[in-house]
């Protein structure tokens, strides 16, 4: 009778055993299979974003500027507040010598020009990094920008010009008489690179309006700036009517810079010429008073003509 009821007991345990061990072989069947399908899930998902990635640069590499602003249906303009060039009206509009010939030749291409105020230094990081298109905004041809950038033949004619107090105007008549001021100039402008030339003392700011204020608030003894800009800003009538400009200490050329290698460089080159000799180009210089400065068409065009 023990003999049975141990062989009973054992056979009992056996088949706990049987159906535990059979329980715990299908849980791990389950879990494996779940493992093994969210891993190939994830493979196939890491494999196919590389791709994508890849795909979506072959296309990238291989649209024109051209290409990629007709697709986007924008012309992203890099500018700072610069009177008369780009400057915000009354009602928040962008407008300037530089923006309506920005937005007449973004509609000739059958887009909108968006206006971006940008840091000024760093110009050239917003052209390669996409987050401009084009930098429109009075910019001298310089050596840097030039290596820099696919700039466009100049159109204007500018130089950089000291303003100081009207009141002490006559103490700075020449760039002798200019070793003792301390100036205040755009970061990353043609105004830097003559001050740091000349070895004068100078705190960079970050817009040439920026470098008025310091001098009208007397925090700086003079600033360097475009003459163009001086001269809608500055005396008699103007914002500023206690300052003055004085020495000129360069002659320079604006041009329009694009992405290094952009074929809109030169479809710009041809807007310029069209603007010349449909006379669009004089009649918006003469709106905003830049006419003087203007450069005739057959020096904006000749050399790319020859």
């Amino acid at each position: 009778m023990k003999k049975r009821v141990v062989s009973l007991l054992l056979c009992g345990c056996l088949a706990v055993s049987m159906t535990a061990g059979c329980g715990a072989s299908s849980n791990e069947e389950v879990v494996t299979n779940t493992d093994a399908e969210d891993a190939a899930e994830d493979a196939a998902e890491e494999a196919e974003d590389p791709a994508e990635t890849e795909e979506a640069a072959d296309t990238s590499e291989a649209a024109s500027d051209m290409e990629y602003v007709l697709e986007k249906g924008t012309l992203i303009v890099g500018i700072t507040n610069f009177e008369p060039m780009d400057y915000m009206d009354e009602t928040g509009e962008w407008i300037g010598f530089d923006a309506d010939l920005a937005n007449a030749f973004a509609e000739s291409l059958g887009i909108k020009a968006e206006f971006v105020e940008i840091n000024w230094d760093n110009k050239v990081l917003e052209l390669d990094s996409n987050g401009i298109d084009c930098v429109w905004n009075g910019m001298t041809l310089t050596d840097e920008v030039t290596s820099s950038m696919e700039c466009t033949e100049p159109y204007l004619m500018n130089a950089q010009v000291v303003v100081v107090p009207a009141d002490v105007a006559d103490d700075y008549q020449d760039v002798d008489s200019l070793s003792g001021l301390n100036f205040a100039v755009e970061a990353g402008s043609a105004g830097e690179a003559e001050v740091s030339a000349l070895g004068l003392s100078y705190t960079p700011v970050e817009a040439q309006s920026d470098a008025l204020l310091e001098v009208a608030s007397g925090t700086s003894d003079a600033a360097v700036i475009d003459l163009l800009m001086a001269a809608a800003m500055v005396g008699e009538g103007t914002g500023y009517e206690n300052l003055t400009y004085t020495v000129s200490l360069n002659s320079e050329e604006y041009g329009v810079g694009f992405r290094k290698g952009s074929d809109l460089a030169e479809v710009l080159n041809d807007f310029f010429t069209k603007c010349y000799e449909n006379g669009t180009m004089q009649t918006t210089a003469e709106k905003y008073g830049v006419q003087a400065a203007l450069i005739g068409a057959q020096n904006a065009a000749g050399e790319t003509a020859e």
